[in-house]
């Protein structure tokens, strides 16, 4: 008989298995001890803009249950947390003196985390710029670099001592593109092309914390950038080329600077009036780890010559859906591993996987039980694809997945459910999915180290 693959997939001695949040989408008190809004309270308060009418004003009452919370990441035996800081809860008004009352949550967040045995991994910005700044150009005004640095080093000096993993921006191809150049995230500017600044400004903000958090005594500090592979939808060379414009667009135009202090060729002509001397230095940190969050390739054809982009989606076929509708496949994440360990080598530092997970609408049957199996064979099939990357040579470090809780999922609102624990958003109870039972059984199974 054929030997039988392992009940879990496994990963290496001290491989970190750890679960991922974002402030926005949990946290909830949008008005308390202090805080001021954020470009997500005001788009989430536009009427149209979000499918379900929501917003995150509430969200998971993270802010008042996070003892609870943590205690669930004690039960599930993760070894780190990925959670991002609310800058408005740190400055109002994005400059200026700290809130203290923001701060001092985070100081407990982080207290608690250590006390049960859960490393951070801080994100200082996940999207929610604070109001005030882009009432002044957002992060198309270059002076929003500056403020960024400022905020990085007030809580790099409250928080630097006790967080193992650093990371400046979340998905900055995301927050530029989606927020900037179609519109469909916060702030809403539709502005094409003409988006790029933000980009630019994106990264270099990204390369001053780095550096701002290393002064105040950090010791890990990365990125966690969006990445897919990007297949064309046929072999006709204006697919082909679509495909690769794409491509440079949503992983080259972050990656490249980030690792080798250069923007794509076919990009660099776009973005020359933007960098100023010593920008693409500054993007180049050292970087500690690469932050890579997965969900899925992207099928990518050319468009028609009167569209206003270049390029367009397709629907990738063959594949099982999430039911977000994005396509399930995990050996995509061992394809973009694999081709990313063998472009850039040296110059690539150790990997996490920093978000990867899945959307299922399952809640509790009659006995309370939420059987989320479509999420396990997910979960399990894509810590086999790590596992099969790092046989093949790729230094993986950890896999944090997106999420732990279920929460605001963005434009989409309440609508798409992505947590190993279901939360009952009129009482806000906490139901370990059978998938939290999954991935906690899975990190026992794994050997010592």
């Amino acid at each position: 008989m054929p030997d039988q693959p392992p009940a879990f997939p496994q990963l290496p001695p001290g491989f970190r298995f750890g679960t991922s949040t974002a402030a926005y989408q949990i946290e909830g008190a949008a008005t308390e001890d202090g805080k001021g809004p954020s470009i997500w309270d005001t788009f989430a308060h536009t009427p149209g803009r979000i499918n379900d009418g929501s917003t995150g004003d509430v969200a998971c009452d993270h802010y008042h249950r996070y003892e609870g919370d943590v205690a669930l990441m004690q039960q599930l035996g993760a070894g780190g947390y990925r959670f991002s800081i609310s800058w408005p809860r740190i400055q109002p008004t994005g400059s200026g003196p700290a809130n203290l009352k923001g701060l001092d949550f985070y100081d407990r967040l982080v207290d608690s985390l250590l006390a049960h045995g859960v490393q951070p991994m801080a994100t200082l910005y996940h999207w929610d710029l604070p109001q005030a700044l882009e009432d002044d150009g957002g992060w198309l005004n270059r002076a929003t670099i500056d403020r960024f640095a400022d905020y990085a080093a007030i809580v790099g000096e409250r928080l630097a001592d006790r967080v193992e993993h650093w990371i400046p921006v979340n998905e900055p191809n995301v927050a530029s593109m989606m927020g900037y150049s179609i519109g469909m995230h916060a702030p809403g500017r539709a502005l094409m092309f003409d988006g790029l600044p933000v980009a630019h400004h994106l990264l270099v903000a990204h390369g001053r914390a780095v550096q701002v958090l290393r002064a105040a005594g950090a010791t890990s500090v990365g990125c966690a950038n969006n990445h897919a592979p990007m297949w064309p939808a046929s072999d006709l060379p204006e697919d082909v080329g679509a495909t690769k414009l794409f491509d440079a667009l949503w992983n080259g135009m972050f990656l490249e600077p980030m690792l080798l202090g250069r923007y794509p060729v076919d990009l660099a002509p776009l973005l020359v009036d933007e960098i100023h001397d010593g920008d693409m230095a500054t993007i180049r940190q050292p970087l500690d780890f690469y932050g890579v969050n997965y969900y899925n390739p992207m099928r990518i054809a050319a468009a028609d010559e009167e569209a206003e982009m270049p390029f367009e989606m397709r629907e990738l076929v063959g594949y099982p859906t999430t039911d977000f509708g994005w396509p399930v496949v995990p050996d995509a994440l061992r394809e973009w591993l694999i081709t990313f360990r063998a472009r850039f080598r040296a110059a690539l530092p150790p990997i996490m996987i920093t978000e990867s997970g899945c959307a299922y609408d399952i809640g509790p049957d009659e006995h309370g039980v939420v059987d989320d199996q479509p999420r396990i064979d997910y979960l399990d099939a894509h810590l086999r694809a790590v596992a099969t990357a790092i046989e093949r040579g790729v230094d993986v470090r950890g896999y944090y997945t997106w999420s732990l809780l279920d929460n605001f999922e963005w434009t989409e609102g309440y609508t798409q459910r992505f947590g190993l624990v279901h939360v009952d958003y009129e009482t806000q109870a906490r139901t370990p999915k059978r998938s939290f039972e999954w991935y906690a059984d899975m990190i026992r199974a794994q050997p010592p180290g």
